[in-house]
């Protein structure tokens, strides 16, 4: 039998490394970034060009390379950072492992030019999917220079599952702003299609911080500072009152390496327990130093994810870190019995004595005169109430008055709906009704997204939708990544009842917002939208317009916890079941589950 076990290409296996680390372009630009800070580079310019699909320049003023550096950066598993297996246990830099720049050169055309600080010339490098063109001197400045160009040439199937150029270029700010933020000693820049996106000059963390999200935030900023044998923390929270509903300004960082931890992000919201909504986030930009023998970087390609020997000890930590500079910066509720009128009781003057509490009875009322009508208080939904009862909804329900087992499922079964129907709402949040057959549970949050994008899709495909003008134009100032995202999405938005229009960089205005927002603020209305958008964004089925239609759905939708009067939920039922598809969301999350009296039965008679 002949032997069948072969080593791979160099280039195969170069390509299969990079479908590990270079994801996206954003991918690309994490790494080169990662390097050149590891270059000890005080200066780093970042250029994207047609969403890095095109080109990405990295250009940084650190160390350089020698001819024989700048070849063997190109080999895999070649570092400066590791010379013995002890090494792995004591990292600083950024990258380490020696797969960036080969993974990266297998699916581009890159160019290199460097030169050493003590050199007098420097080495140009091009390449066209790992092999090496030329390789010659050249007159150059101090530093490295990588140009990466046009990203995944020789692997279409990959350029292919690429998003939308704005949705890319907020993944590639997205790592810029992750590098830039934990080193404020490092001036930053970048360019994308030729416009200045940001201009960050040295400094502190804080000043960084206030650079990149706007003036506003230096007085938004709550310092947190603590340090035990275990970890040191240090950075900042954001005031509660300037919470937001989209996640994108937290911030973990370890060793100066960013990170992502639902663990230690759940420290931050439970120190936040009461201060906020359950819908609202808070802003934070937490740094954490920690022994690198107690952590495990290498568990992730990318490294943000990361193994802590003591988890649980860091979690408290954080968690009492972050109150303690609540309740220090006085940021806590409290009671101010000082300023609490209600306990200012007057003296009484000499000879005054305390009179008896009256009560006034007005004997008039009669509680039982007229049914209670809904107030302005009330919930209410933005749409129609049919005039006559949908057919899908006739074909299951049955008013309480009559419960028969007859048929198996609740698809089949039909009859005459009644006047005089009863639903009933259990913990705010699910709507209970009798069926011939045993009873049905609706989500009812799921069911209002259920008839909102419904109707949405049939607004956009008719382009035909309603807006409600504003009394006051709002104004909207987001980030830069969320900026560019909403810049791709505005037309499909004001299509759908939105008037928005920019005004100045990242700054937006909002005259209307869609007729079944209801009311709604429209500023914490995009921000939902965006953090909806953003979370969706994992779901490659879903087109950009299919996940903006949802992600509008979601925000608009009624939340749980709300109390709904016998109207509102027959009136949601019957907006329901007048959808294609009732059961449950594009996402198949079930929207109805049916109890039958068989299994009602089943649960009684166990013994």
């Amino acid at each position: 039998m002949p032997d069948i076990i072969q080593l791979l290409p160099d280039s195969v296996a170069n390509q299969i490394a990079a479908g590990e680390v270079v994801q996206r372009p954003a991918s690309a630009v994490k790494e080169l970034l990662e390097n050149a800070i590891d270059a000890k580079a005080t200066e780093v310019s970042l250029v994207v060009k047609n969403a890095g699909k095109t080109l990405i320049q990295i250009i940084d003023n650190g160390i350089g390379m020698t001819p024989t550096d700048a070849r063997l950066c190109l080999e895999r598993h070649a570092t400066s950072k590791i010379k013995k297996v002890e090494d792995l246990f004591a990292l600083r830099t950024m990258g380490f492992r020696g797969e960036a720049v080969p993974s990266i050169a297998a699916v581009s055309q890159m160019e290199i030019k460097t030169k050493p600080q003590d050199g007098e010339l420097g080495t140009h490098l091009i390449l066209e999917g790992s092999e090496v063109i030329s390789q010659e001197v050249t007159q150059c400045p101090r530093g490295t220079n990588i140009l990466i160009k046009n990203l995944f040439f020789n692997i279409p199937a990959r350029r292919n599952f690429l998003k939308s150029n704005p949705v890319e270029t907020k993944h590639i700010i997205e790592e810029f702003l992750r590098v830039a933020m934990i080193h404020p000693e490092v001036t930053m820049n970048m360019t994308s299609d030729n416009n200045k996106v940001y201009r960050l000059q040295k400094g502190n963390f804080r000043l960084r911080i206030v650079n990149i999200f706007g003036n506003k935030y230096d007085q938004r900023l709550v310092p947190v500072e603590e340090s035990t044998d275990i970890v040191a923390v240090s950075g900042y929270v954001g005031k509660p009152e300037f919470a937001k509903k989209t996640r994108g300004e937290q911030y973990f960082f370890v060793n100066e390496r960013f990170i992502r931890s639902p663990y230690l992000n759940h420290a931050i919201q439970a120190a936040f327990e009461e201060l906020l909504p359950k819908d609202q986030f808070p802003s934070y930009f937490l740094k954490m130093e920690i022994n690198p023998a107690k952590i495990d970087i290498n568990i992730h390609p990318t490294k943000t994810e990361i193994k802590f020997e003591e988890e649980r000890a860091i979690y408290a930590i954080i968690r009492t870190a972050v109150k303690q500079a609540l309740g220090k910066f006085n940021i806590a509720p409290s009671l101010d019995f000082e300023q609490e009128s209600s306990f200012n009781i007057p003296l009484l003057k000499k000879g005054e004595t305390v009179p008896i509490p009256s009560i006034e009875v007005d004997t008039n009322f009669n509680p039982f005169e007229s049914k209670p009508k809904l107030t302005q208080n009330s919930i209410s939904f933005p749409f129609k109430r049919n005039e006559t009862p949908n057919p899908n909804w006739e074909k299951i329900y049955q008013p309480t008055t009559e419960i028969e087992a007859q048929k198996p499922s609740v698809e089949h079964e039909v009859e005459e709906v009644a006047e005089n129907r009863k639903v009933f709402q259990l913990h705010k949040k699910y709507i209970l009704s009798h069926i011939r057959s045993g009873f049905i549970v609706v989500h009812q949050k799921r069911a209002h997204e259920r008839v909102l994008i419904d109707r949405l899709t049939l607004q956009l495909e008719n382009q035909r939708s309603s807006s409600q003008q504003l009394l006051f134009p709002e104004d909207l100032v987001l980030n830069a990544e969320d900026s560019t995202l909403i810049i791709s999405l505005i037309e499909e938005l004001n299509e759908l009842g939105f008037d928005m229009r920019p005004f100045g960089k990242n700054h937006f205005i909002i005259h209307g917002i869609p007729a079944e927002a209801n009311g709604q603020n429209g500023g914490e209305l995009i921000e939902s939208l965006l953090e909806e958008f953003k979370q969706n964004l994992s779901e490659l089925k879903n087109s950009p317009k299919e996940n903006m239609i949802r992600s509008l759905a979601q925000s608009m939708s009624i939340g749980n916890e709300k109390p709904m009067s016998q109207e509102e939920m027959i009136h949601l039922i019957d907006e329901l079941f007048a959808c294609d598809m009732p059961y449950s969301l594009p996402n198949g999350k079930p929207i109805v589950i049916n109890y039958s009296l068989d299994d009602l039965e089943k649960q009684f008679n166990k013994r």
